[in-house]
């Protein structure tokens, strides 16, 4: 299991540091977001019915064929001719990559007593950084010498490992064998689908309201839309499915509502601050793929040490809510920080380091103090569709936190092109700014200097929203319910 959870947060960290060399190449700069968004948008709706599957299928099978279509979705990323095929293929991926992490997370509940689960949960997260620091530095390299394709290429043997470590390692307990016709009418299809189509509407009426216009046809269609599907989505889950993967019990929970809140406002600030300061690094101080990279690997460090530390804590003591309170203010103490760094109060990239260590230090001990509080209050019974319900609310928040970014970056940095620039060549200018960073070195020095300018004014704006979503977090975990776990035995 080891092995999947090394590849997740490998594949995680070397799209972070090569999306710009990606979009510079295939001329797609500004629809580079999609790489990871389309890559999210099937994570997000197979996630939880990658919860009910293992009830009815069982752990294992369902940990092979995540590994699988993970790996063939790797495969054909490597393959793609154009941006439309890299954005396909990372989709497919995403259905594999739903159940990497999520099958992991609840057989480590099964097995584990819950009060030494958080720092299980760090052991794992060793495993998670390892794979974070080396996709960070990687992704960055692998881009700026043989290219690109290879940061996907090259994860396809390491999935094959994985699937082969998992079919001959892993023991469980024998599941349960029965007709598996019946099984697949267990299956909550009608749920898996409207949830899909709910998040396709949101995030294309986003992406095209920040990259065409929020007044055109399109973008006001797809938004409403959006909310038409998410309320039968609600209906389905509700009244129609014989066995929901998000049932009512699980989602509308009191003692649950703020850990899920508390994952998705986290996750959303966490990424896409990690997202947009990338973006920062290359667009406005010039530095290289590999250079942004290096960068990220404080994030990383941050988010392993606080999970260990988090998990630890817990176990010596059995409490949990004080502990997460401190972690999100903590994480929003960071994410003011490396906003006010980046140029609105003063440019340092040393202080924007300790804002990504403090910003990541906080959200790792607080995903893992809030899983905790989630597995606590929901009762080993529930405890799988729990757990697959959070890790849709953590995709939900990087989904949006991404997408929002992006769509405030884009909006906000065609905006001001168009007021700084003038002459006959002054839409082709921003036209070709916003699909290739490489471009940029092309324009005169003046010219350059005002695009990067309003790159930094447009990253601000991202970063801002980073911040508020940090603050959601912390408001949220104040109302997490303590649960005093029981004494290790």
């Amino acid at each position: 299991m080891a092995v999947g959870i090394f590849l997740t947060a490998l594949d995680g960290t070397i799209i972070v540091s090569s999306y710009a060399a990606i979009g510079s190449e295939l001329n797609q700069l500004q629809n580079t977001s999609w790489i990871a968004t389309a890559y999210l948008l099937t994570l997000t709706s197979f996630q939880p019915l990658y919860g009910k599957l293992s009830d009815i299928f069982g752990r294992k099978n369902c940990l092979l064929f995540a590994y699988s279509i993970f790996a063939i979705g790797c495969m054909l990323c490597g393959l793609a001719r154009n941006m439309t095929e890299l954005i396909a293929a990372r989709a497919f991926a995403g259905i594999g990559g739903a159940g990497m992490q999520t099958i992991v997370s609840i057989i480590m509940s099964d097995v584990v007593p819950l009060r030494s689960r958080g720092t299980w949960q760090g052991v794992l997260n060793i495993v998670f950084a390892t794979g974070n620091t080396v996709g960070a530095s990687l992704g960055g390299l692998i881009a700026d010498t043989i290219g690109w394709r290879w940061a996907f290429l090259f994860q396809v043997p390491l999935a094959v490992v994985a699937i082969i470590a998992v079919y001959f390692k892993l023991n469980l307990p024998k599941f349960e064998s029965g007709d598996f016709a019946t099984k697949i009418k267990r299956v909550d299809f009608a749920g898996a689908v409207t949830l899909v189509l709910t998040v396709f509407f949101l995030l294309f009426g986003l992406d095209r309201g920040g990259n065409v216009s929020w007044n055109d046809r399109l973008t006001i269609s797809s938004l409403i839309a959006f909310g038409i599907v998410a309320i039968v989505f609600g209906f389905v889950e509700m009244k129609f499915a014989r066995e929901p993967f998000a049932p009512k019990r699980i989602i509308v929970n009191r003692s649950l509502i703020a850990s899920y809140l508390v994952n998705f406002f986290g996750i959303a600030s966490g990424f896409s601050i990690l997202f947009h300061i990338s973006l920062y690094f290359q667009a406005v101080q010039n530095k290289t793929a590999s250079e942004a990279g290096l960068w990220l690997i404080i994030s990383v460090l941050g988010g392993l040490t606080g999970s260990l530390s988090g998990g630890l804590i817990m176990q010596s003591t059995g409490k949990y809510y004080i502990l997460t309170v401190i972690a999100y203010i903590m994480m929003l103490t960071g994410t003011v920080t490396v906003t006010l760094s980046a140029g609105i109060l003063i440019r340092s990239s040393v202080l924007v380091g300790i804002g990504l260590l403090l910003t990541s230090l906080g959200n790792g001990t607080g995903i893992t103090t809030s899983l905790i509080s989630l597995i606590a209050n929901a009762g080993q019974a529930d405890q799988a569709i729990a757990t697959a319900v959070s890790y849709l609310f953590r995709s939900l928040g990087s989904v949006v936190g991404l997408s929002i970014g992006s769509t405030l970056v884009q909006d906000t940095l065609r905006s001001s092109l168009r007021a700084k620039l003038t002459g006959q060549d002054a839409d082709e200018i921003v036209r070709r700014v916003r699909e290739s960073l490489s471009y940029v070195d092309e324009l005169d020095p003046i010219t350059r200097a005002i695009v990067r300018c309003s790159y930094e004014q447009a990253i601000h704006v991202a970063l801002w929203f980073s911040v508020i979503m940090g603050f959601f977090a912390l408001l949220s975990s104040l109302f997490i319910k303590e649960k005093p776990l029981a004494p290790r035995n």
